[in-house]
């Protein structure tokens, strides 16, 4: 489904990625996927193993990382995928590994 609001407002997620998410090159294949969906935001490793990302687009956009991030890149294994739409007025400018 398609429509003015679905591709035209945009919606902020905060992403939480856990699993087998660090050293397999999870950070840099997201950054390539979101540049190809031209999704906004940051992907970064935390402490504690998982990988945290903010990804900015429209609803249709958000949805496909949304649907990548489930599986991420071949080496990684993804066990759990939570998501949170965050308002903010803040807008990104580009995708960035942090």
């Amino acid at each position: 489904m398609t429509g003015p609001d679905l591709d035209s407002r945009l919606e902020t997620y905060h992403v939480r990625v856990r699993g087998t998410v660090q050293g397999v090159g999870f950070r840099h294949a997201t950054v390539r996927q979101a540049h190809a969906l031209r999704i906004r935001g940051y992907v970064a490793n935390l402490e504690d193993g998982s990988v945290e990302a903010v990804i900015q687009g429209t609803a249709n956009q958000v949805d496909r990382m949304l649907s990548w991030l489930r599986h991420g890149p071949p080496a990684a294994r993804v066990t759990e995928v939570v998501s949170e739409e965050r308002r903010t007025e803040k807008r990104y400018e580009r995708f960035e590994q942090h």
